[in-house]
């Protein structure tokens, strides 16, 4: 017996700006799960050191307020975010995400997945909604021409009275925000000659 919600068959979502966009329907919500892929021009490890940068992403992610790593190990980091969103009262979450790297013919392969980590960190504040449904993915594997695929996953409620067509839109926006974002910061010399 499955433990979580029921999902439907992945659907192509659209095409823009060099990323393909899928979606695809969890039982019980009108809330869409995300996947997106497409090339970042730096090579995985700059990537996956940029994206296990998180005390930096306020500087560079967008709708990034505030990150703050409540703890980490060999393998994992678990992180305070807050986001300031459009229109609505700022967002808040803590996050566990696993690391993890594997080999290919190519090269590494990186992956990072995460989900809320419930009863760490800061208590719920006034004016800002705990968000507690947010798991998701990167995957980031290396091309022929020293490039990264990336592949994104992500399902997430963010709560509040917000309209479920409205909030799968704003998640396809900033989905293509924070592939931009990535792909200009994963140029920084700062993240070039990270080895992981």
């Amino acid at each position: 017996p499955s433990s979580g919600p029921q999902t439907h068959p992945w659907k192509i979502a659209g095409s823009r700006e060099g990323l393909a966009l899928c979606s695809r329907l969890h039982d019980g919500s009108g809330l869409k799960e995300f996947k997106s892929s497409g090339l970042i021009n730096a090579a995985p490890e700059a990537v996956y050191a940029l994206l296990n940068d998180a005390a930096e992403y306020p500087k560079f992610m967008p709708y990034t307020a505030e990150v703050r790593i409540l703890q980490t190990t060999d393998n994992s980091v678990t992180a305070y975010h807050r986001l300031s969103l459009p229109l609505v009262d700022d967002r808040d979450y803590i996050l566990r995400s696993i690391h993890s790297v594997t080999q290919s013919p190519a090269g590494p392969v990186y992956h990072i997945s995460w989900k809320p980590a419930h009863g760490i960190g800061p208590s719920p504040k006034p004016g800002i909604q705990r968000v507690t449904t947010c798991d998701g993915s990167w995957l980031l594997e290396p091309t022929a021409d020293g490039k990264t695929k990336a592949t994104y996953d992500v399902y997430s409620d963010t709560g509040g009275a917000i309209p479920a067509f409205l909030a799968n839109g704003g998640s396809r926006t900033a989905i293509r925000k924070v592939f931009a974002a990535i792909r200009k910061e994963a140029l920084n010399p700062k993240y070039a000659g990270v080895k992981s």
